[in-house]
């Protein structure tokens, strides 16, 4: 991983955006790596059109899992839930930037995995996704 990415990392890790909880969030999903302990959570308000009005994470863990987080976050603000759904891991990779090992792979895409848990059940589609929430 470059030194730049390295930076982009630790800087979301140590100042990261969009992290909290939400009064009233629509969608609300948590989950864990049992492999190194990150927990995340997602939190999603949405306006009437079904779009992210806000967003926010809260969790523990590495600076890869809590900086994916808090990307996503900004990511996803202002985006339609159809939208939210299409978003792919290279997406998220490709904000994390470098090669990743397996292990810090999954810490990576563990926010992704958690978002989209929370938009399938929310949309009650959750059958529909459990092929594509386990390549995450």
């Amino acid at each position: 991983m470059s030194s730049v990415y390295s930076e982009i990392i630790l800087d979301y890790y140590r100042h990261p955006r969009n992290k909290g909880t939400l009064d009233h969030p629509h969608i609300k999903a948590k989950d864990s790596n049992p492999l190194c302990g990150d927990i995340i959570e997602m939190q999603l308000e949405l306006d009437g059109n079904d779009s992210v009005k806000d967003v926010r994470f809260n969790g523990q863990g590495c600076a890869i899992s809590q900086a994916s987080a808090s990307m996503l976050t900004e990511l996803v603000k202002g985006k339609k839930l159809d939208d939210v759904r299409s978003i792919s891991k290279e997406e998220i990779l490709s904000l994390i930037g470098g090669q990743l090992s397996a292990v810090r792979l999954k810490c990576a895409l563990l926010s992704l995995k958690v978002l989209k848990t929370g938009v399938y059940t929310y949309l009650g589609s959750m059958s529909n996704s459990k092929e594509e929430l386990s390549g995450l």
